[in-house]
């Protein structure tokens, strides 16, 4: 996204790292420490701004909120790192058949 791109585009984008480390750990009711816990397991990888502090997207505060769910259910944050992106995969996956299973359908439906 280029520094010309209109602000309200910016806050459309689920990727845009619109939250700085303080504010996402307050909208998810918890510690900046969770945050670079869950960074540390690989679930999210935050951008880092131009002073190096770290920055959230939407989309990042929604998969760390599905794993505070875990851990506040008293799962390891490591195991719940992985529930999550094994999840987040097997969703991925079931869009993609989807996709697949339409175009196969529509492809059935144009040669008849």
């Amino acid at each position: 996204m280029t520094a010309d791109t209109p602000l309200n585009g910016r806050l459309d984008d689920d990727d845009y790292p619109a939250y700085t480390m303080g504010r996402a750990a307050e909208m998810l009711g918890t510690t900046p420490g969770f945050l670079r816990a869950i960074g540390e397991a690989r679930l999210i990888t935050p951008l880092r701004s131009e002073g190096g502090h770290r920055r959230y997207s939407r989309y990042q505060l929604r998969i760390a909120a599905r794993a505070r769910e875990l851990v506040d259910q008293g799962m390891p944050v490591e195991a719940a790192c992985r529930i999550v992106i094994l999840e987040d995969q097997l969703e991925e996956a079931q869009r993609i058949n989807a996709e697949f299973r339409r175009a196969a359908a529509e492809g059935r439906d144009n040669s008849q």
